[in-house]
């Protein structure tokens, strides 16, 4: 396990080249040596990392009671870069190195929120706070409500979640489904810029534990930032989502980095075919914006549900349910979702490719579901 965490630290971005279903995107240099700080100066480019990073700097200058602390976020500027520069800012004992320990550091930060600081605990990789899944689960998670709402507990999980290339099955996991079925997390799922720096200085404000889900494979691309999103008091609504593209025949909800290979389907689709789907970014997965999601489905009478993570009790499964309870009498044909595999993640690239959507099955499917 140390000898993967290793070869996952030596790279900021994934070796390996992006699956075909990322292929509509420019890749990103490894290291992006220079970052823009907040300015009012229009609308320019940021990467995702550049924008977590931005997020936590501002928000620990807002409050000293913020620190970061995980696995090599302090001297050697995060396993990713998500974390650089904020050592020299604000000095060893607001951004601290961990020990290899997740149930160690984890619980330390868990301590320190029911303490009354803000922490906001760093994974490497979500695949390794399994090892800490007690500690964020009976010790976070349920305090607030335990103790009759008067021992809040605010703390920020964040770090890379889901599929990553090359790394196998024990390191490309989705947990969003786990975390977004625990009362007492919120659980949100950046895909641009403005979501990852929006999202997480709402993670950091929010009394509540919130568990950040990022996507190693977004960390290194670039999305416009607008004026706004600028701003250093830019904060997004967790609960709320985005349309990204507005539609009048087919509803697709999607989430994190499908977001991406969704729009590209979607303008696959209105090329081809001529139909206008509208595609919904999630952004938080609990609470989940239903109310969003149902208004879309009665104005196109079709839905379909897009993850990278496996089938059975996923978040695709929440979604078509409640659109089941709530939009039934709306739609003209049952609703479809298109997943992962149900496979532990392949090491092959060619099984890990067939392993996860990409925009030509996404597409399929949305012209299978509308009969075109």
């Amino acid at each position: 396990m140390f000898g993967a965490r290793l070869s996952r630290a030596l790279r900021a971005t994934p070796s390996a080249a992006f699956p075909r279903s990322q292929t509509a995107f420019q890749r990103m240099p490894a290291l992006r040596v220079q970052r823009g700080y907040a300015s009012a100066g229009g609308v320019k480019e940021m990467a995702v990392r550049d924008a977590l990073n931005e997020a936590m700097a501002e928000e620990m200058e807002r409050n000293d009671k913020v620190f970061v602390l995980g696995e090599e976020v302090a001297q050697y500027n995060g396993a990713y870069k998500v974390t650089k520069g904020l050592l020299d800012r604000f000095g060893d004992k607001r951004v601290i190195d961990s020990p290899i320990t997740e149930s160690g550091f984890c619980g330390l930060t868990v301590g320190a929120a029911l303490a009354g600081l803000h922490p906001v605990c760093e994974f490497m990789t979500f695949n390794f706070a399994m090892q800490a899944i007690d500690q964020i689960i009976n010790s976070a998670a349920k305090t607030h409500y335990m103790s009759g709402g008067i021992q809040p507990c605010n703390i920020t999980f964040r770090g890379p979640n889901g599929f990553a290339a090359g790394v196998g099955a024990q390191h490309s996991q989705d947990y969003s489904a786990w975390y977004g079925s625990i009362p007492g997390l919120k659980v949100v799922a950046p895909y641009s810029s403005e979501d990852a720096k929006g999202l997480l200085k709402a993670a950091i404000r929010d009394p509540n534990p919130v568990c950040v889900l990022e996507n190693e494979l977004l960390y290194g691309l670039t999305f416009p930032m607008s004026e706004e999103a600028q701003r250093d008091d830019f904060v997004l609504p967790i609960g709320k989502a985005k349309i990204e593209r507005p539609g009048k025949d087919l509803t697709i909800v999607t989430l994190s980095r499908c977001v991406g290979q969704s729009l590209v389907a979607a303008e696959a689709l209105q090329k081809k075919y001529g139909i206008e789907a509208e595609v919904i970014n999630l952004r938080s997965i609990k609470p989940l914006d239903v109310e969003t999601i149902i208004n879309s489905v009665k104005k196109t009478g079709a839905m379909m549900a897009v993850e990278s993570g496996f089938p059975s009790f996923g978040v695709t499964a929440e979604i078509i349910a409640l659109t089941s309870e709530y939009a039934f009498d709306y739609l003209n044909a049952p609703p479809v979702r298109v997943t992962g595999a149900e496979v532990p993640t392949p090491y092959a690239e060619k099984l890990e490719k067939m392993s996860f959507p990409d925009e030509d099955l996404i597409e399929k499917y949305a012209a299978k579901l509308l009969r075109v």
